[in-house]
């Protein structure tokens, strides 16, 4: 049986759950119940996007690796789609104000990518061919 073609949960390993939490609380998001201080979680569209100590999801996903420090990059970058490219410019400006880190801003190819506290990135992008609905 093949595989669905679906996303339905992505772990953000924390070294603080709570800061991360405070940072997801500024743009507004609503967590999920059942939280705590070693687990938070937000529903995102059809996504659950959990954010977990990093020590206890590298226990569970990678047992034989060391915890990455705050200011080393994982690898992995999250993306949020905007209807529309002045959008993105507002955005950028939230995500800022909430505490996130600008590392370019938005240009041509319609996207910036914004690092969350804890090294976390999210593209904010505008792909008018992209409609995740």
């Amino acid at each position: 049986m093949p595989l669905p073609q679906r996303l339905d949960f992505v772990t953000l390993g924390a070294h603080s759950v709570r800061e991360l939490q405070a940072f997801y609380r500024s743009w507004g998001w609503l967590e999920n119940e059942g939280g705590s201080d070693n687990y938070v979680s937000f529903t995102a569209g059809s996504v659950r996007i959990a954010v977990y100590p990093i020590d206890r999801l590298r226990d569970e996903a990678a047992p034989s690796s060391a915890i990455p420090p705050l200011d080393l990059w994982n690898g992995v970058a999250l993306a949020m789609n905007f209807q529309d490219r002045p959008d993105v410019d507002l955005a950028v400006q939230d995500a800022v104000a909430a505490g996130a880190a600008l590392i370019e801003s938005p240009v041509v190819r319609e996207w910036a990518v914004t690092p969350v506290p804890e090294g976390h990135r999210w593209e904010l992008a505008w792909a008018p061919d992209f409609d995740p609905s």
